[in-house]
């Protein structure tokens, strides 16, 4: 049977999609628009979140 690499867990705050490019409505001399690259600041632009640890409890 082949073996599965476990899945890297998904930023809540963004959805995997951890960077976007927004339009400010203006554009350059050449036409093309002028855009804003944004990142999840959650996951700093990853997409993935590090697993949680549990914590044990110790007597």
């Amino acid at each position: 049977m082949p073996q599965h690499a476990p899945s890297p867990r998904v930023c809540r705050d963004c959805d995997g999609f951890a960077t976007a490019a927004i339009t400010t409505g203006t554009r350059h001399r050449d036409g093309s628009r002028a855009t804003l690259t944004i990142t999840c600041p959650a996951c700093k632009g990853t997409g993935t979140i590090r697993a949680s640890r549990t914590q044990g409890v110790t007597v």
